[in-house]
């Protein structure tokens, strides 16, 4: 059986792919025969069309490739396809190409089917042997285009050569007539054979499929045999798998010899066996690292073996008897018994000798067994399984023995998997005697749980899985009596591996072998068991409700997965001994803690984490459990645990455990216990553990820098350990902490606000808004201005954005902690003292838009901010309403409506749940809410939960609407500019696709209209020379001007919208060196061209002035751009002189030195009636002392010696001005270099400015 043919245990490609895609529906039948009939009748009309050819082949392919999991669909028509193909083949009048073409849709057919089921539908009559063996004379085997004809015409000649007729018959009298120089079909056949076994290509597979049909023909067998394995051994013998021919040619003598050793009698291999396996250890195949040539190499090894020994069914195998359900289920009918399992003890017919090359067959299967690639693996498995079969039950044992010396802990994961195939194997054909089961059971179980770090990854998952197999194997190769005694193990093992591997492919292959499997399958079916977490925190609640099962999972968990190497494991395995605690808590008091608790002093990291979590849990789980049943915890837990618990931090402590790469580990874990310990009311209160305890939060949060990497989980688990150690630990009385304690706890908790250090500042922030209400009493104005400070923007910490966001995060939350009321003293509650202050410090950081390399991390503290006003402004509507000001909520929804109109898609879409929560909110409603009757039909709340704000397609056409209500037009427009005028495709195709629906709906409103343009040219005017918004809101007037959404304007001379835009755009482009501001601003003002009046001609000499800018990109930019304007707006220039300017437009190359450009920008000044700009000196304030040149560093474009050169073309020599050379001199803005020149000797720098006239 070819090794394809069989699935193969544990790849490990199902490793790499966590999640295979399941199959679709399944397909019922071949549905497209009428268009496949098609294609193939009309291959003779796609043939001149190279276009229409290979768009036929490619819907052929597709069509094909639909079937490739139920190919045996197309078994009713392959007759006819191959019919129509053959047709063509076979006439003789049709072109080269289309014979050629017909044969690669009968490789597609083939590759989908397997040739051996196509193979018995080509003509195989008498009369095809010499017009298919005619056919190769036109070949070229180096034809790499045509390698599908060579492929076809080989498996056809194949099927040929079964004709029941000698060969010689075919040669007529030709040995009768020397003469003649025919040569023989048989030595024909022989040498296309021969030629074809050492090509490159996919030929080589057929040919050794030919050589296969051709030399086991008795006839051809006398006369050829022998010649065939000479030369094949020689030819083996000669290649080196060091070269690419070489690994070509022995490619294909290994398949030619591995197929002939399958199909050929054994009386006529058994004499060349030996010789083959000679030249085959000669070969040393298994030191290729061509992965094809050993699985080759051990396919042939076993072929051999199987040829050397004689073909007899083992008298004393395991025959455990009918097999068959349907034959079950009958003789249960019918009342009959089934067939008992006999085991043949007497050796009475195994009286043959073993054959001297049987050694050197099992050892190189052995080897195979351990290969490092699982196809030779699999195959070395079948070998040991077919050769154990005709061996003597002695040493059939004995390589029973060699399989399981795979499953030693020196030997590697590959020899494990190896031996479990061979395993499966040989208990699926009853090779396996229940003797031997106890040793074989036992290295089951362990390849059951198999897992060996390697590196940053683990190996072991194929392991498991063929372990799987092997237990699937048995299940149906044994009778029940015989596993009886290893059920337990064996189900326990399995049930542990379905819930608790770490690898999806094994939990699958392990579910459903074992008792109560129908009811457990429900539960852990094979979506289920896709997602770890399910596995570890509900299903295995579920299994280990069945009491079999409860004690193994848990004993699993301590030993095998609290150590893990894989933190996620740890994690989750100390969440499932929670869950798992109810069902047996005297046994995990008694047992499991105790030795948990040993397991926190170990020197393995990975085991003290997992231990110390494990124990967290469990203890909160205990508690959790007597508070239930109304019971104290000290009934579960001794003195002697109790005291370990409490030890664990200051072991950790006296041993620096909390230094080094595994001190954040032991911090996280730590914390947890801390926060489990005091969530089950552990008696420690006045203990010195606690002073410990909060040692260890303190200083975790102020060495956060030092977890860089993975702050934010240290971060959050000191937190939630701080609140409820302070919660449980602090309270003097009920609503009242120590004074002590709350003193110093709260100011030092302020003073690491001040730190130069950004994550200690989010770590005590994040503290401060853990605190409980009694701690904050009397302190709340105190830490409100500390956290506000955070929040704050200095020059210092410009990029402290994360510090800011958490600041945020902990003034919402303080704020929820103390609640609200409205006579309430600032230092207790929320009231109307400090009520206004927060809200302030939250509004101001809506207008966070930092930036560094990371990005737009100021999108943080808005989002931060968003959730922040959200929470407060619901708590006062709950609490006390009347501290909400309509102003204040009209800053609040309008500041929210600018982010849902942005262009980041995760902070619009939070910005759209904001805002409508806000909007909908009904316990009670937010009061004082703009215009919320329009709001509410605008965003009805039917379709809250279906809209995407995610998604621009969804978003910007609701947003957007919002420009018709005059409260929210400013910011929806200022937060639509940075959208419309942004990078991302989709986000500006929406967006701008919405912004023009809506103009185009109030092209009837003039006041609608002129109060949209105000509102834009207010949003333009506050954000001037800020180039976050006026580069992009610049892109978007462009668009707006050229898709006419102001053509109401135009009508109007010099009307006042085109009057200020242009001053506002002027300005932002005077002086600017950014090219991509210029760029957008040129475009502005082509589109500007379309208004009349003096606007025109000022519009004109911008541009004009533009053509002569210093940059030459910016000089060709505006030229194109005007040449197109003036072609867009017909009225802008003369009819007379329209060809002379586009001509001077077009044909100048302005990116020419500037006097050049400036002579034929004048022309153009002069076509276009626009008075030409002034030339005058730049004559800078210190000139008539010096010349003052800035250098920025020490590679400055400006040094000493361009100075130098400076100093020379003003004619000053050293000295002559008084002083020697140029000199730097220290400023407040960098190092300067003053360089001192003659008054009448100061260069000049010449500029283009416009006339006085036209300013």
């Amino acid at each position: 059986m070819a090794l394809s043919d069989e699935p193969a245990a544990g790849d490990p490609k199902d490793e790499a792919e966590e999640e295979a895609p399941a199959l679709g529906p399944a397909l019922e039948a071949f549905g497209e025969s009428a268009e496949v009939r098609a294609l193939l009748g009309g291959l003779r009309d796609v043939l001149g069309e190279r276009a229409e050819r290979e768009a036929a082949q490619e819907r052929f392919r597709v069509i094909m490739d639909k079937y490739q999991e139920q190919p045996h669909l197309l078994d009713p028509h392959l007759e006819w396809m191959m019919n129509l193909l053959l047709d063509i083949v076979q006439d003789k009048t049709v072109p080269t190409a289309l014979v050629h073409l017909a044969f690669k849709f009968l490789y597609i057919i083939t590759k989908v089917r397997g040739y051996k089921v196509f193979l018995r539908l080509f003509p195989h009559e008498v009369g095809n042997v010499e017009p298919v063996l005619d056919m190769f004379t036109h070949q070229n085997p180096k034809d790499h285009e045509t390698w599908e004809t060579r492929y076809m015409l080989l498996l056809w000649l194949s099927v040929t050569c079964l004709v029941p007729f000698d060969f010689a018959r075919f040669d007529g009298n030709l040995l009768l007539q020397p003469e003649c120089r025919r040569t023989p079909i048989m030595d024909r056949i022989l040498s296309v054979a021969e030629s074809y076994l050492v090509v490159s290509d996919k030929a080589r597979d057929a040919a050794a499929v030919l050589v296969s049909k051709f030399i086991t023909r008795p006839d051809v067998t006398q006369k050829k045999m022998a010649g065939f394995l000479d030369w094949s051994l020689c030819t083996l013998a000669g290649s080196s798998f060091h070269t690419i021919e070489g690994v070509i040619a022995m490619d294909g003598m290994l398949q030619a010899l591995a197929q002939i050793f399958k199909h050929g009698k054994r009386e006529d291999c058994l004499p060349y066996a030996c010789t083959v396996l000679a030249c085959l250890d000669s070969c040393r195949l298994s030191e290729s690292n061509q992965t094809l040539l050993r699985k080759l190499g051990v396919k042939l090894v076993q072929r051999l073996g199987l040829t050397l020994l004689k073909p007899k069914v083992a008298a004393w195998r395991y025959q455990r008897g009918c097999r068959s359900l349907a034959a079950n289920l009958q003789l249960r009918t019918e009342g009959q018994s089934e067939q008992k399992p006999q085991v043949e003890t007497s050796d009475s017919e195994e009286d043959y000798d073993v054959p001297e090359g049987m050694e050197s067959v099992i050892e190189q299967l052995l080897v195979g067994l351990k290969d490092k690639d699982t196809i030779v693996r699999w195959s070395a498995a079948k070998g040991i399984g077919r050769m154990a079969g005709r061996l003597p039950r002695e040493l059939a044992d004995d390589v029973v023995g060699s399989v399981l010396d795979c499953f030693s802990f020196q030997e590697t994961d590959k020899a494990w998997h190896g031996g479990c195939l061979a395993l499966a194997e040989l208990g699926r054909r009853g090779l396996l005697l229940p003797s031997r089961l106890p040793e074989v059971v036992g290295v089951i179980l362990k390849a059951l749980t198999y897992d060996e770090k390697r590196g940053a990854c683990s190996v072991g998952a194929n392991v498991r899985d063929a372990a799987c197999y092997v237990c699937w194997a048995f299940a149906r190769a044994y009778e029940p009596q015989e596993l009886k005694p290893f059920v337990t193990a064996i189900s326990s093992a399995l049930v542990i591996a379905a819930v608790f591997d770490r690898n999806i492919n094994c939990r699958r292959a392990a579910s459903g072998t074992f008792p109560h499997g129908i009811e457990i399958l429900t539960t852990a079916d094979y979506f289920a068991v896709g997602n770890i977490s399910n596995c570890f925190l509900v299903i295995s609640v579920f299994v280990a409700g069945f009491p079999e099962y409860t004690q193994p999972m848990i004993e699993h968990l301590v030993a095998m997965k609290v150590s893990h190497w894989d933190g996620v494991i740890r994690e989750l395995s100390a969440k499932a001994l929670h869950n798992l605690t109810p069902r047996a808590p005297e046994f995990c008091a008694t047992h499991v803690l105790p030795r948990l608790l040993s397991m926190t002093q170990s020197s393995d990291l990975h085991s003290r984490h997992g231990a110390i979590l494990a124990c967290a849990e469990i203890i909160l789980a205990l508690h959790r459990l007597a508070e239930q049943q109304d019971r104290p915890l000290s009934d579960y837990l001794d003195e002697k645990t109790v005291q370990g618990v409490k030890q664990i931090n200051q072991q950790l402590r006296d041993r620096q455990l909390y230094r080094g790469l595994g001190g954040k580990l032991m911090r996280i874990a730590v914390c947890v216990l801390i926060e489990n310990l005091s969530l089950s009311r552990m008696p420690f209160k006045g203990d010195a553990v606690i002073g410990g305890w909060q040692w260890l939060i303190d200083d975790t949060l102020r060495n956060l820098r030092l977890m860089s990497h993975s702050s934010t989980q240290v971060k959050d688990m000191a937190v939630s350990a701080l609140a409820a150690l302070c919660r449980e630990y602090y309270m003097e009385e009920p609503g009242k902490a120590s004074p002590a304690v709350q003193e110093e706890l709260v100011s030092q908790y302020l003073a690491e606000l001040r730190s130069p250090d950004e994550n200690t500042r989010c770590g005590f922030s994040l503290a401060l808004g853990a605190l409980p209400d009694f701690l904050l009493k009397g302190q709340l104005q105190q830490v409100l201005s500390g956290l506000i400070s955070v929040t704050q923007i200095s020059p210092m910490d410009v990029n402290f954005a994360e510090s800011r966001r958490d600041g945020l995060k902990a003034i919402a939350r303080v704020c929820q902690t103390v609640g609200v009321r409205e006579d309430g003293s600032p230092d207790d509650t929320l009231c109307k003292e400090n009520v206004p202050q927060v809200y302030r410090a939250l509004l101001n950081c809506m207008n966070d838009y930092t930036t560094d390399s990371r990005g737009d991390i100021g999108a943080w503290v808005r989002e931060a901010a968003m959730t922040s006003l959200m929470e407060l402004t619901l708590l006062l509507a709950r609490g006390c309403p009347a501290l909400l000001e309509a102003p204040v909520c009209e800053q609040v929804m309008c500041c929210v409506a600018q982010q849902a109109s942005e262009k980041i898609d995760r902070f619009r879409a939070h910005a759209g749940h904001v805002f409508l929560t806000l909007l909908h909110s009904d316990d009670p409603p937010v009061p004082h809410v703009p215009h919320r009757g329009e709001l509410e039909q605008l965003f009805p709340r039917s379709d809250a939960a279906s809209v995407n704000w995610n998604a621009p397609s969804q978003a910007f056409p609701r947003v957007t609407q919002l420009l018709g209500l005059p409260a929210y037009r400013y910011h929806v427009l200022l937060g639509l500019a940075v959208s419309v005028g942004g990078l991302t495709e989709s986000t500006v195709r929406h967006s701008t696709h919405s912004l023009f629906e809506y103009m185009k709906g109030i092209q009837g409103d003039p006041q609608a209209l002129a109060s949209f343009g105000e509102t834009l040219l207010q949003v333009f005017e506050d954000n001037l020379l800020n180039d976050r918004v006026s580069v992009s809101l610049l892109k978007m007037l462009d668009q707006m001007l050229a898709n006419g959404c102001f053509e109401v304007f135009t009508t109007e001379d010099n009307h006042p919208f085109c009057v200020r835009l242009l001053a506002l755009c002027k300005e932002e482009t005077r002086k600017s060196r950014d090219v991509q501001k210029l760029r957008s601003g040129i475009a502005v003002f082509c589109g500007m061209v379309q208004f009349r009046g003096d606007v025109r001609k000022r519009v004109l000499l911008q541009l004009l002035l533009l053509l002569c800018h210093p940059f030459p990109v910016i000089r060709k930019t505006t030229a194109s751009q005007v040449y197109e304007m003036v072609l867009t707006y017909g009225d802008v220039v003369d009819v007379d002189v329209l060809d002379e300017v586009m001509a001077v437009l077009s044909d100048t190359v302005w990116e020419a030195e500037l006097p050049v450009v400036r002579g034929q920008r004048n022309h153009l000044c002069d076509l276009l009636g626009v008075p030409r700009p002034q030339l005058v000196s730049k004559v800078g304030p210190h000139l008539p002392l010096g010349l003052w040149v800035s250098r920025k560093n020490s590679r400055g474009a400006v040094g000493p010696r361009a100075l130098r050169s400076l100093a020379v073309q003003a004619g000053v020599s050293p000295g002559s001005s008084g002083r020697a050379w140029p000199h730097p001199v220290s400023r407040a803005e960098g190092t300067l270099s003053v360089l001192h020149f003659p008054v009448s000797r100061v260069p000049r720098a010449v500029v283009d400015v416009p006339p006085s006239t036209m300013e």
